[in-house]
């Protein structure tokens, strides 16, 4: 959880130092715990400083009773080669074209688009590090099976509108931004373009724990497509988006309302992610509730109300994974919330209640978890399930 963020200068102080001392990094240095991954040239992040391509009737995006526009973007679809191998199969349905040549059926998830909403805040360095260690089989499993199903999306947002929005306020006590590590300096960094939009996709996670390079998506946007060589590698660089948010509370739900939406900020930076013949598919990793009490916009009737809006009101187009506090459920695995210990999670009923909403499109994992495997392993289950019920027409 970010340290707060409040009015009084001696606060500042107490919150600068408790977020330098917050938490265990998980193995990842404060200057960037990726930095062994090679592969990641391509665009730096200043080619997002021009402006960032508009579409007509673009506003602001709330939340208050769920109502975003429907619909998202036509983006390009990639084609690929076929793939062989065993293990799951996303589902193949019957030809309904009524116009195909060459006899093969019809993929019913032929395009898939995967947002992941990812806790930046000071006690999820570990949650991070699990995340992106046990991704692996998951990708590759994408990568195997969707190969023969044509293209996939993967864009991953964070849940501030800008890492450093509350630097200005620990400069003058500091005249420094101590969790910024090396990436901001006082009355001088600014954020490039759709950094500082609350569901932009990341392209260079900055800050404490963070990658802290430019992840050179291949697709040169700020989404991750077919075209990307090593997908694992990159999914890594954007998903550890570091523990250095200033920016209090953290708004997971309100980040992916925007993300969806078809007008407003984070549409215009996340151009072409949401398509819709593309199946959906939701993961969010927090180790906090999406609390009204603390600040964040919206109910989970209107969170919900958006999701499916962005799928033209069809549910059966999207599935849910959430991965948040399970210690106010039987059996469940997590301690108490310690912030300053980087340890255990918040119970999130509101969390909860969104992914069970879904019904059988929901599934919950506890991020406790030692591992997210067996998690992941039910989400292409679940994934593979779904896509029977899909029509991208």
């Amino acid at each position: 959880m970010t340290a707060r963020l409040v009015a009084l200068a001696p606060t500042h102080l107490l919150v600068a130092l408790a977020v330098l001392g917050c938490g265990d990094n998980g193995g990842l240095t404060a200057s960037g715990g990726l930095t062994s991954l090679t592969g990641l040239s391509g665009p730096s992040d200043d080619s997002f400083d021009d402006p960032a391509p508009t579409t007509a009737g673009a506003g602001s995006v709330t939340d208050s009773v769920g109502s975003a526009d429907t619909g998202g973007t036509e983006g390009a679809s990639g084609e690929s080669g076929s793939a062989s191998g065993e293990g799951h199969k996303l589902d193949v349905g019957a030809d309904t074209s009524g116009g195909g040549t060459t006899g093969d059926p019809e993929m019913a998830c032929r395009k898939v688009d995967f947002l992941f909403i990812v806790d930046n805040s000071g006690s999820m360095a570990d949650e991070q590090q699990n995340l992106v260690q046990n991704f692996p089989g998951f990708i590759a499993t994408i990568q195997e099976n969707l190969n023969l199903a044509s293209d996939y999306h993967i864009m991953v947002i964070d849940t501030d509108a800008w890492v450093f929005a509350g630097c200005e306020e620990l400069c003058p006590l500091l005249n420094q931004c101590p969790v910024a590590v090396e990436d901001y300096v006082c009355g001088v960094t600014v954020p490039k373009t759709c950094e500082d939009v609350l569901g932009a996709g990341v392209v260079h996670p900055k800050g404490q724990d963070a990658s802290g390079m430019d992840c050179g998506f291949a697709s040169d946007l700020r989404y991750m497509d077919v075209t990307e060589p090593d997908l694992a590698a990159t999914f890594a660089c954007a998903a550890t988006v570091g523990t250095g948010s200033t920016d209090d509370p953290e708004k997971p739900m309100q980040a992916m309302v925007a993300a969806v939406s078809s007008t407003g900020a984070a549409h215009d930076c996340n151009v072409g992610f949401l398509r819709e013949d593309a199946f959906l598919v939701v993961t969010f990793l927090t180790d906090e509730d999406d609390d009204a009490a603390d600040g964040s916009a919206g109910t989970v009737e209107g969170w919900k109300a958006a999701l499916v809006a962005a799928k033209k009101g069809d549910e059966q187009a999207l599935v849910v994974l959430g991965l948040f506090g399970d210690n106010d459920q039987p059996n469940g695995i997590c301690t108490p919330f310690d912030p300053n210990a980087s340890t255990g999670a918040e119970p999130s009923p509101r969390l909860r209640q969104f992914v069970e909403s879904f019904g059988d499109h929901g599934i919950a994992g506890s991020v406790c978890a030692a591992s997210y495997e067996p998690f992941f392993d039910g989400a292409i289950d679940l994934i593979d399930e779904a896509c029977e019920d899909f029509d991208p027409r």
